[in-house]
């Protein structure tokens, strides 16, 4: 299994995250967040879920990354509110990660209940907390 090179589009947006300007950033962790597989560049992902200077950035990619709707766009967003240091980033993931209308139906929260059992098997122990600390209220509705 060999490593997954960026297209011209990905080159451009892993450039434009590095941007003085907020909007560019945001563009740039939309255009990141659309691509098919995430492997490539998600330390930029994580980098702009994490932005210290603008919550609008962390906002716009972490909406992204679950519009989705898959446990790849879940996972990263997981992994940066895990070790969100700021009080801005942690407010700003959590509304994210809470307030998705994605997971406002039936079907969207069974998706996103397979997606967090998914997820608590997880490498990262940080993602796998953040799946458990998600998942529990959820099951404890359904008992």
């Amino acid at each position: 299994m060999g490593t997954i090179e960026p297209d011209d589009e990905q080159v451009a947006a892993i450039r434009d995250a590095d941007s003085v300007s907020w909007s560019v950033r945001a563009a740039a962790g939309r255009r990141l967040a659309a691509s098919t597989e995430l492997t490539g560049f998600t330390h930029v992902l994580h980098r702009l879920l994490l932005d210290n200077q603008d919550t609008g950035v962390i906002q716009e990619t972490a909406e992204a990354l679950l519009a989705r709707g898959d446990a790849s766009g879940l996972r990263t967003v997981l992994a940066a509110l895990a070790c969100a240091a700021s009080t801005d980033a942690l407010d700003q993931l959590s509304a994210a990660v809470d307030c998705n209308p994605i997971w406002m139906t039936v079907e969207g929260t069974d998706r996103l209940v397979k997606q967090l059992q998914e997820l608590v098997a997880d490498d990262n122990e940080g993602v796998r907390n953040e799946a458990l600390r998600l998942l529990d209220p959820i099951l404890q509705r359904w008992k």
